[in-house]
């Protein structure tokens, strides 16, 4: 037999009816406050008109600054905001920037495309010529050498991983493979480079070797989906994966073949590695495996303890990114972080470290291992092979201290 306990009707007893009066109390509060948010007071208005092309919220505040404030506007460079991104590809409105003489504005129908030099048929391209041709589209990074040396060479540290790291982009590039350009024109046996030209008023070149171009090198009219941005080079620009960005020469309007490199202005004078020997590094092509931590870093401030997730990029122009490893106590201890699909060759991966703060002080960076097994050094480790007048290819492990306050900082 069943007890009255178990039987006994609990709809009017104390707690059940509070527990009633709760809900519709809750229901009724949750009606006026959908009723007042959606404005039952107020007629409704409508939204923005339909736009031939389409705007981000005026909430999003995302920008792009200037390395150096203080120079010429038509020279430097502008700095992708690493912080605000998502995902691993770089909007194509907030993608770095660095010219040495202003963007040139140029008359897409006008422009030509010139091969010559060592060829056996010298070719004119317009950009409707390129168009007709196969074409490939990939994602990949492009990183200026100098990214991250000035504030780490010359005591001015980056506070932020835009000021620290924002020489650096990542999209998906539309074009043609220049091998299959090289092919049409019949490269002859003694060339072995090619230099590559751009149209902005400094006539900027670089001599890339024929085994690279022949390679996987892209003449691209296509960024993110469409056009690419006249600061990025349009309508011709070169990508070349995994190397130094000034080899991905914008504004494109002339390829010579050559039997050895041009040692123009930059080649000469420029984008050299100064050893302590007193001898130049040069033609440092390839960049090497990098990281840093984009959230919680620099700049920013946490609320409070309690959950977080770390997170940023790392790429490689060695070999696809094979694991990253975050440290929140200055690298006396090491956690593999989760890398976020899609993991490409040549292009940004995003990691990922679930953490919880105890509210004590902690000391945050990364560190990338690619492929071929190299692993992203300190920085006195750079300074002890290189010394301290190495401008270029700086790609020490990047620390950010935060503070018992929430407040975090350049380490």
């Amino acid at each position: 037999m069943e007890s009255n306990e178990d039987t006994q009707d609990h709809s009017s007893t104390p707690s059940s009816f509070s527990r009633r009066r709760f809900l519709a109390s809750a229901t009724t509060l949750g009606a006026l406050a959908v009723e007042t948010a959606l404005g039952a007071e107020t007629p409704h208005e409508l939204g923005a008109p339909l736009r031939p092309y389409g705007e981000r919220s005026p909430f999003e505040k995302a920008m792009r600054v200037r390395s150096d404030p203080t120079g010429p506007v038509q020279a430097g460079s502008v700095l992708t905001p690493l912080q605000d991104l998502y995902g691993i590809i770089t909007p194509s409105s907030l993608h770095f920037e660095r010219n040495h003489a202003g963007v040139p504005d140029i008359d897409p129908d006008k422009h030509e495309l010139l091969i010559h030099g060592l060829v056996d048929r010298p070719l004119v391209l317009t950009l409707a010529d390129l168009k007709r041709l196969s074409s490939v589209s990939r994602i990949l990074f492009i990183e200026c050498p100098g990214n991250g040396s000035r504030t780490d060479y010359r005591g001015k540290p980056g506070l932020t991983p835009q000021t620290s790291a924002g020489l650096l982009g990542c999209c998906e590039w539309s074009g043609v493979l220049l091998s299959t350009l090289l092919r049409e024109v019949g490269v002859k046996p003694e060339g072995r480079w090619v230099v590559a030209e751009g149209a902005d008023a400094s006539r900027l070149a670089r001599s890339i070797p024929l085994e690279k171009a022949m390679d996987d090198v892209i003449v691209a009219y296509g960024q993110n989906g469409e056009a690419v941005r006249p600061e990025q080079g349009y309508p011709l620009r070169l990508v070349v994966p995994g190397w130094e960005g000034n080899t991905n020469v914008k504004w494109l309007h002339r390829l010579q073949l050559t039997d050895q490199p041009a040692m123009g202005r930059v080649e000469a004078s420029s984008y050299t590695v100064l050893l302590p020997s007193g001898k130049a590094w040069q033609f440092t092509f390839v960049m090497d495996a990098k990281s840093i931590v984009t959230r919680p870093a620099g700049g920013q401030q946490l609320s409070s303890p309690g959950p977080y997730e770390i997170t940023g990029f790392a790429w490689s122009g060695r070999a696809r990114v094979a694991a990253v490893e975050v440290s929140t106590d200055g690298g006396k201890r090491w956690q593999k972080a989760e890398l976020q699909e899609p993991n490409q060759t040549y292009a940004l991966v995003r990691f990922r470290l679930p953490w919880t703060w105890d509210g004590s002080e902690a000391v945050i960076g990364s560190r990338c291992i690619d492929e071929t097994g190299y692993t992203q050094p300190e920085r006195e480790e750079i300074i002890a092979a290189r010394g301290t007048h190495a401008p270029f290819h700086y790609n020490g492990v990047k620390w950010w201290r935060l503070h018992t306050n929430g407040e975090l900082t350049y380490a």
